[in-house]
């Protein structure tokens, strides 16, 4: 007697955990990105700082192309040895990471909805 009430006992336990809601909600989330673009400038165009710094710390290098964005940061492409490179430099031509060109130029909104 007491295994056939310990086998309903699991039984029943059995089946009511698959009987239980599933509260977990799809959670939808929305990620905008607006992102300043780096047009390209002429290289006559540059200001003299950009091209000064570029001379003095890296000196057999040359400027192959060169963008600007709306926070007059710069991009430039250089020829260095046969081997390109960038590197981005502020309009007074001190030298910028690329992760604080990123984290300037992007400005995310992220909105989330439960269903």
């Amino acid at each position: 007697m007491k295994k056939l009430i310990l086998t309903v006992a699991i039984l029943a336990g059995g089946v009511s955990t698959f009987a239980l809601p599933n509260n977990n909600l799809p959670l939808e989330s929305t990620s905008i990105v607006m992102n300043e673009e780096f047009t390209e400038v002429a290289l006559d165009k540059l200001p003299e700082a950009i091209t000064s710094a570029v001379k003095s710390d890296f000196t057999t290098a040359s400027i192959s192309k060169a963008y600007v964005n709306t926070s007059e940061q710069y991009k430039l492409e250089l020829t260095i040895d046969g081997s390109t490179s960038t590197v981005y430099a502020d309009k007074d031509g001190n030298w910028l990471e690329e992760s604080a060109i990123k984290d300037a130029n992007k400005k995310v909104t992220s909105t989330s909805t439960l269903e």
